[in-house]
């Protein structure tokens, strides 16, 4: 697909540069929100979607699925569960509790099927996290953008992560951007020193919120969504 290519080149041209955010997001939204309107036009039938964290988001019939492991990970509070959740097509009616280990979550879209992992956060279930990065096929990455206090903490487990893997795909979700003084793309940018991340690696930001009650998946969610899902299909 030659705008996801496209999009990729810019995306280590813009990281180098510290203004990942625009650039590239504009680039990746708009071309998805076309393919999702050629999507709709097609007629095919669909099954909704169920409640709970292992919800399927809606799949088209008779398509035999395929696709890989998409491994979440962020400090506890970052907001992995209440995402995948939200990724999965489930509306946040009550709080969520934090991951006490691990929870698994699969997810047919098309012909692509995902198996998500997200490991918790908490200092003591972090010893996981190697375990499992070098066995996934995308790593997503969730910071709370409105706790600036644990931003080095995010940063250290995040380059402790990926030091060894130079070639693992990555997105970073920018959570809690609704938050009232939270850090923005470029400065997270910054904070994370993503500049350092080495240059042959595919590397997302996309700045992401969850509002609790809401029946309709934030657009920032649907992007980071069809995101993942692009890029998985695309490393088959």
């Amino acid at each position: 697909m030659s705008v996801w290519r496209d999009a990729s080149v810019l995306g280590v041209a813009v990281t180098l540069s510290g203004g990942v955010a625009f650039l590239l997001y504009t680039l990746f939204s708009s071309s998805q929100k076309k393919q999702r309107r050629e999507r709709a036009e097609r007629p095919a039938q669909r099954l909704g979607s169920a409640p709970g964290p292992s919800a399927r988001s809606q799949v088209q019939l008779g398509v035999q699925p395929t696709g890989g492991q998409v491994l979440v990970l962020g400090l506890d509070g970052a907001g992995k569960t209440s995402l995948l959740r939200c990724i999965a097509g489930s509306s946040l009616d009550e709080d969520v509790t934090p991951t006490e280990g691990f929870n698994a979550v699969s997810i047919n879209k098309e012909d692509v099927h995902i198996e998500f992992l997200e490991i918790g956060g908490t200092e003591k279930l972090r010893c996981y996290w190697e375990k499992y990065v070098c066995k996934a096929q995308l790593l997503v990455y969730v910071v709370d953008c409105s706790d600036a206090t644990r931003l080095p903490l995010a940063k250290k487990h995040l380059h402790e992560l990926i030091a060894d893997l130079p070639h693992l795909a990555l997105v970073i979700l920018a959570n809690k951007q609704d938050m009232e003084g939270a850090c923005g793309i470029t400065d997270l940018h910054e904070a994370l020193s993503l500049a350092e991340v080495g240059d042959e690696r595919k590397l997302f930001l996309i700045g992401t919120h969850v509002t609790k009650g809401s029946s309709e998946m934030p657009s920032s969610v649907q992007d980071a969504q069809d995101l993942i899902f692009q890029m998985v299909s695309d490393s088959r």
